[in-house]
């Protein structure tokens, strides 16, 4: 049994690979909640992570097009797959978000900084799915980075 920082990170990620080579190797995020409201936190991160040369699949109700890329209203609405499934809603909807991921053969499924939920993270785990809560994308796209640079 794990006690401790182990213990509560486990209840934060369920990972088989650190967050960098999540990163590294996956290239395309469907954005689930991106906002057309460009100073929203969804818009931010999302055209951050595109400027980056991330492929942005945005998901959302309300819009035709965002950030230049065709808008789908669900996960299963869009063709071929996902690498990333970035969940910018709030944690009680992250169980069916997950679900619908795991559908999808998603690889990753992160829950932006603020969102919870440990009913995900046991079924990512149970399914086989990298996954990571309460954690902001761009912010750890940035600390990579600057530890990359500095030879971390």
């Amino acid at each position: 049994m794990q006690t401790g920082t182990a213990a509560l990170l486990s209840k934060l990620w369920v990972l088989t690979l650190e967050i960098p080579e999540i990163l590294k190797k996956y290239r395309t995020i469907a954005v689930v909640g991106l906002s057309r409201d460009g100073t929203k936190y969804s818009n931010l991160v999302s055209r951050f992570m595109q400027g980056e040369g991330y492929r942005i699949i945005p998901i959302s109700p309300v819009a035709d097009e965002l950030l230049g890329e065709k808008v789908y209203r669900s996960l299963a609405e869009i063709p071929g797959s996902v690498d990333i499934v970035d969940v910018f809603r709030p944690g009680e909807e992250a169980l069916e978000i997950m679900k619908q991921a795991v559908a999808k053969g998603a690889k990753v499924v992160w829950l932006q900084e603020g969102i919870v939920n440990d009913d995900a993270s046991k079924y990512a785990k149970d399914n086989g799915v990298e996954f990571v809560q309460d954690r902001c994308i761009m912010k750890e796209y940035v600390k990579w980075k600057e530890e990359d640079k500095h030879g971390s």
